[in-house]
């Protein structure tokens, strides 16, 4: 029972009293205008904030993947820098004659005059393997 009742009171037309609902009325709209440029900011500080921060996740993923990119391809750098060491080392070798010779030898089985090769195959030693056992 709690049912307001409305009263019947004539209003004051005095200026004073249209000058108060005048001001109450602006004041209203200023508070509605107030209250929808604000919700506008934060929705406009809330869509930026939802990009930045997107971005932000997005190039750090894709740092992530040059950094990991970078590690492999500074590996497989250097493994080729020792591959060509390597290489270099084998032209060395490959322009004496003497290497050449010992090559031919080795893997052709060429031979000088009267020279006679014997290919023995390379046995391991009874102590080598035993290491070998113990290390399984």
């Amino acid at each position: 029972m709690s049912v307001t009742k409305k009263k019947n009171v004539a209003k004051m037309e005095t200026s004073y009293v249209k000058q108060q609902e005048a001001a109450e009325i602006s004041a209203g709209r200023k508070k509605k205008l107030l209250f929808r440029r604000l919700a506008a900011f934060f929705t406009l500080a809330a869509v930026v904030s939802f990009f930045m921060i997107s971005t932000l996740v997005s190039q750090s993923a894709a740092l992530e993947e040059k950094v990991e990119e970078k590690t492999r391809l500074d590996q497989e750098l250097s493994d080729l820098k020792k591959k060509e060491v390597m290489l270099e080392e084998e032209i060395v070798k490959l322009n004496d004659d003497e290497y050449i010779a010992k090559l031919a030898r080795k893997d052709y089985f060429l031979s000088d005059n009267n020279e006679i090769i014997f290919n023995l195959p390379e046995e391991e030693t009874e102590k080598e393997k035993k290491k070998e056992k113990k290390a399984d």
